[in-house]
């Protein structure tokens, strides 16, 4: 889908999308780690890993050691119930175990699968870098509300959704309840509003993440690289092995 079609797509159409918005679950290969460990990477003095965020040249957010030897993206869609399961089973092991040993760093990357995700990134963006990620979570964590949110006022969506890219996104954000729920988050309704109606910003995420997308060749949500390389499986349960395999411990 092209970011200028992303745009202009009415959001009524779009609500079944939330409901199939994943990829299908891959199948456990049953493998076990057997790689050798590598060394622990020590933080500067006074910092942590797990606390240390970057944005990449690719717009990602990237919790960890820059330089870390195993680097780990993950493509998600913030309407996708698989990225949700593994925001909820796999974020903490991954970053209080991997991430907090220097080996291993962890980069969100967006994909855009509806306009709701385009309004819900724009929030999660307009905070610090460092709040990025435990905004993502915290929609995952509350999925169910989101939905209900953007599912319980249907004719006022169809109606944000015709107005000009400048208000459409602010005023989707207000009507589903989405302004609040980053509000009450850390992001003002004020914050959240200027982020949503800059449209020079919104089009150029929208640019960055449909590019990415196209790139990685990105068919369903959640995918992972690891050091550039896409590796199987949407769960931590088949994730962590293959860490493992690469030399996480």
């Amino acid at each position: 889908m092209t970011a200028t079609r992303l745009l202009s797509l009415p959001l009524i159409a779009l609500a079944p999308l939330l409901l199939v918005a994943c990829g299908d679950e891959a199948t456990p290969d049953g493998s076990v780690a057997k790689g050798e460990a590598l060394p622990a990477i020590a933080a500067p003095a006074g910092a942590s890993w797990a606390d240390t965020v970057t944005v990449t040249p690719e717009g990602g957010y990237r919790v960890g050691n820059p330089d870390a030897p195993l680097k780990l993206v993950e493509y998600a869609s913030h309407t996708c119930s698989h990225c949700a399961d593994f925001a909820k089973t796999g974020k903490e092991p991954l970053k209080s175990k991997y991430v907090a040993s220097g080996v291993v760093s962890f980069e969100q990357r967006e994909v855009f699968l509806n306009p709701y995700d385009v309004v819900i990134a724009g929030l999660a963006q307009c905070g610090t870098k460092e709040q990025f990620q435990p905004l993502s979570d915290q929609v995952w964590g509350n999925l169910e509300s989101v939905f209900a949110g953007l599912q319980g006022n249907p004719q006022a969506v169809e109606a944000a959704g015709q107005l000009p890219v400048n208000q459409r996104f602010a005023a989707i954000a207000e009507v589903t309840g989405l302004l609040e729920f980053f509000a009450a988050r850390g992001v003002s309704a004020d914050q959240g509003r200027a982020c949503l109606t800059d449209a020079a910003k919104m089009e150029a995420l929208v640019n960055t993440t449909q590019a990415n997308s196209q790139k990685d060749k990105i068919a369903g949500t959640p995918t992972f690289f690891l050091n550039g390389q896409k590796i199987e499986g949407t769960t931590w349960e088949m994730v962590e092995p293959q860490l493992q395999r690469a030399g996480a411990r």
